[in-house]
């Protein structure tokens, strides 16, 4: 099978085609393609520093997907049976502050996918979402058929691709399916995330910088998830699920900001007095939480559970591989 995955040597991009092609009963029937611009996001050369980008079944293309006829004459010429889309930009601090980018690369660049697939008659696409989708619940979680209430810039593009997508299914029968996942943590994840920024400014004995107000000190809530789990879920549903459908992909490991942040400081013999408090961001969302149940009913488990025990793991990959991060915190 030949899959072609956007945005490849991103965080969650080259960790699914980590586990594509070092799973033992996948990788010995795929042939993979990643189309990357290689944005600042992908500076660190993960493929390359997993060691993969010499494997056989392995090829880079260097594009945009914002680049019709670019993306068109490689899905022509490739011929991709199915089709991954990580591709986006993804801070949403970064969208605030200037939200071009992402409104290029997150919808237009999205749209331009889509239609280079349905009209080269791509048998199957999988866009990879968010949770954000959703924005802000107090209680309870969202299901996949729950209203679409984005906050920031990131968020509202990356719903509008979704909708494209749903409207080009039920217009074309393009076959899409969706995916929208919580909070994702592993080794690759650039450093401008809460989990990745803290371990490293906590390796080199720099404070934490968490949002925090009187009113809500670090208690913002989110949902972690395993990276791997979320690309096996991602492979999973590609293999299992309905077309047309969404599939919500919860971590069932909902901490809250300051929670996270003392589990990080206590393994390395720190107290709060190396907290940095900062304002919140704009619109800032309380908490994300989506229920799983269609990806249970389908048969999809966990592997990874144990978050304190993942966030050792996680501490000590940030350790042994210096030579990867510290470029990327220049």
């Amino acid at each position: 099978m030949k899959v072609l995955v956007t945005g490849g040597s991103g965080f969650i991009g080259s960790s699914f085609i980590r586990y594509l092609l070092t799973d033992p009963q996948i990788s010995k029937n795929i042939s993979l393609i990643n189309l990357d611009k290689i944005s600042y996001a992908g500076r660190g050369k993960n493929i390359e520093h997993m060691g993969l980008s010499e494997n056989e079944n392995y090829k880079f293309i260097k594009t945009d997907i914002c680049d019709f006829e670019s993306v068109s004459q490689i899905i022509f010429t490739e011929q991709p049976e199915m089709v991954f889309n990580f591709a986006a930009e993804s801070h949403v601090d970064r969208s605030i502050e200037e939200s071009d980018v992402f409104e290029k690369t997150n919808f237009l660049g999205a749209c331009n996918l889509f239609k280079s697939s349905l009209k080269n008659g791509i048998k199957k696409l999988v866009q990879i979402s968010t949770d954000e989708v959703y924005g802000n619940i107090e209680n309870g979680s969202f299901s996949e058929n729950s209203n679409l209430n984005p906050s920031s810039p990131y968020s509202a593009t990356k719903a509008a691709a979704d909708l494209f997508a749903l409207s080009l299914f039920k217009t074309h029968n393009m076959p899409v399916i969706i995916t929208r996942s919580a909070n994702n943590y592993g080794p690759y994840q650039f450093p401008e995330k809460i989990l990745p920024l803290f371990i490293t400014n906590l390796i080199d004995g720099k404070k934490v910088p968490l949002m925090f107000s009187e009113e809500n000190p670090g208690l913002n809530v989110r949902d972690w998830l395993n990276v791997i789990d979320n690309c096996r879920a991602i492979w999973f549903v590609a293999n299992n699920g309905r077309l047309g459908e969404i599939y919500n992909i919860p971590g069932e490991n909902e901490l809250t900001n300051i929670e996270i942040t003392r589990m990080l400081l206590n393994h390395f013999n720190f107290g709060d007095e190396m907290i940095e408090k900062i304002p919140h961001r704009k619109a800032h969302d309380f908490r994300y939480s989506v229920k799983g149940n269609k990806l249970k009913d389908l048969g999809f488990e966990h592997m990874h559970k144990n978050l304190k025990e993942e966030i050792i793991n996680l501490v000590e990959w940030y350790k042994n591989n210096q030579e990867w991060w510290r470029p990327l915190k220049k």
